[in-house]
C-alpha cells in the first residue's frame, strides 16, 4: 500500500531511468551488509515446499527470476534473494563495453501496463562483469544473458559471432545458466539470428565450448510460427536446452495500443501486458509441438500469480519479470509466490512441476 499510494506516484512523476538508477543503488547498498539483507528477506521472502523444483539439474527455491534488462551489469545479485527471487538473470552483457542508444531511452505507459525500452543493451562489457563477479558467492542460481555488442562492426555476421563467443567463454564460469540473446530489437543491424542460417552458423561455433551448463535462446514475439519452426529445427541439433520466451515486442501494431498512444515516446521495444499474449501463445506452441523436450523460461505481462500460472500451464518452467515488479513494487515477488501456491493446491498438484504443461495433458 506504501509503494502504490505514496512512492509510486512520486516515482512516476520523474525520468524512469533515473528512477532505475536509483533503486539500483539502493538495492546494491542494501546487499552488501548481512544485517539488511536479513531485514528485507524477513519482510519480503516466501518460501513454500511446492514451489521448489530442479529444472536442467538446477534447483530453484521458487519459479519467479527477474529477467534480463533490469541488472544490467550485476549490481543486485545479494539483494534480490532477500527480496523473494528464485533466481536472476544478468545483461545482456556484450563483449565490449557499451554505453546504449542515446537518451531518452525509457518511458512508461502506465494505462497498459507497459514500458518502452530504447537501451540499446548498456553494459560495461564482459570483462568488467566477469571481474565483478569473480570469489562472488549467490544465494540462488544466476543466469547470465550475453548478445552482440550494439554497434556498427558486429553488422559483420563472423564479427558478431566472435563477439558472442568472447561473451561466452569469459563469462560462464561464474553463471548457472547461459541465455543467447537474438532477440534486442533496439540493436544496430537488427535481428540477423533469427535466420535458421545464420543461428545454425552462432551456435556451431558456441558448441566449440564445451560446458555442461544450461544454455537457453531468448526469442522474439514477433516471429512467425515457420520462423519459431526453424529455430526449434536448428536448435535441436546443437547444445541448446530450452528457450527464454519471450523478448520486447517490437511490431507496435500488434500490441493492441491505438498507435497514437506512442506519440510522446520515442523508439523501442514494449514490455509488460501487450506482451503477455504473444508470448502465452508461442510458449503454448513451441511446448506442445516438442513434446517438453525443451526447458522454457516464460517472460511477458506478469503482474499476478495468475499471470505467472497461466505461462505455467502452458508449458513454461520458469517465469522472469520486470515490468511488474516496476508497476506493482518489492513486495510483487512474495504476491505472486503466495498466490501460485494457492493456485497449485486448488488443482490438486503438490509441486509447481507436476503444473508445467498441465494445459496440453488434458
Amino acid at each position: 500500500m506504501i509503494y502504490k499510494n505514496i512512492l509510486k506516484p512520486i516515482f512516476f512523476k520523474q525520468d524512469p531511468e533515473k528512477i532505475h538508477e536509483s533503486m539500483t543503488k539502493i538495492g546494491s547498498i542494501l546487499g552488501k551488509f548481512i544485517v539488511t539483507r536479513l531485514l528485507v528477506s524477513s519482510i519480503l521472502n516466501y518460501k513454500h515446499s511446492s514451489l521448489t523444483q530442479t529444472v536442467d539439474g538446477i534447483t530453484y527455491q521458487n519459479p519467479i527470476g527477474l529477467a534480463a534488462g533490469f541488472d544490467k551489469d550485476a549490481h543486485l545479485t545479494q539483494i534480490l534473494p532477500s527480496i523473494g527471487f528464485g533466481f536472476e538473470e544478468i545483461g545482456s552483457v556484450t563483449a565490449l563495453p557499451c554505453k546504449g542508444n542515446p537518451k531518452p531511452r525509457l518511458w512508461r505507459l502506465p494505462k497498459y501496463k507497459s514500458l518502452v525500452v530504447y537501451y540499446g543493451l548498456k553494459n560495461k562489457g564482459c570483462e568488467a562483469i566477469a571481474q565483478k563477479l569473480q570469489n562472488k558467492k549467490f544465494d540462488f542460481p544466476l543466469g547470465i544473458s550475453i548478445a552482440k555488442t550494439n554497434c556498427k562492426e558486429t553488422v559483420d555476421i563472423d564479427t558478431a559471432i566472435e563477439d558472442y563467443y568472447t561473451s561466452l567463454v569469459r563469462l560462464e564460469p561464474f553463471a548457472d545458466y547461459i541465455t543467447i540473446n537474438i532477440s534486442c530489437p533496439n540493436a544496430f543491424g537488427g535481428q540477423p539470428f533469427t535466420s535458421a542460417e545464420l543461428l545454425d552458423a552462432l551456435l556451431e561455433k558456441l558448441d566449440t565450448f564445451e560446458s555442461n551448463k544450461p544454455r537457453y535462446i531468448k526469442v522474439s514475439p514477433d516471429l512467425s510460427i515457420d520462423q519459431v519452426d526453424d529455430l526449434i529445427s536448428v536448435s535441436e541439433n546443437h547444445n541448446i536446452q530450452g528457450f527464454i520466451i519471450s523478448n520486447l515486442l517490437k511490431k507496435r501494431e500488434n500490441s493492441g495500443i491505438p498507435l497514437e498512444e506512442f506519440s510522446k515516446v520515442g523508439h523501442g521495444g514494449l514490455s509488460g501486458k501487450p506482451v503477455q499474449k504473444h508470448a502465452n501463445k508461442m510458449i503454448s506452441y513451441v511446448h506442445k509441438k516438442t513434446k517438453g523436450r525443451f526447458t522454457i523460461i516464460g517472460v511477458g505481462g506478469v503482474f499476478t500469480g495468475k499471470d505467472a500460472y497461466a505461462k505455467i500451464k502452458a508449458g513454461a518452467s520458469l517465469i522472469q519479470l520486470v515490468t511488474g515488479l516496476v508497476y506493482g513494487g518489492p513486495t510483487t515477488i512474495k504476491r505472486i509466490n503466495q498466490e501460485l501456491v494457492v493456485l497449485l493446491e486448488k488443482d490438486g498438484f503438490s509441486n509447481i512441476s507436476e503444473a508445467v504443461g498441465s494445459n496440453h495433458k488434458k
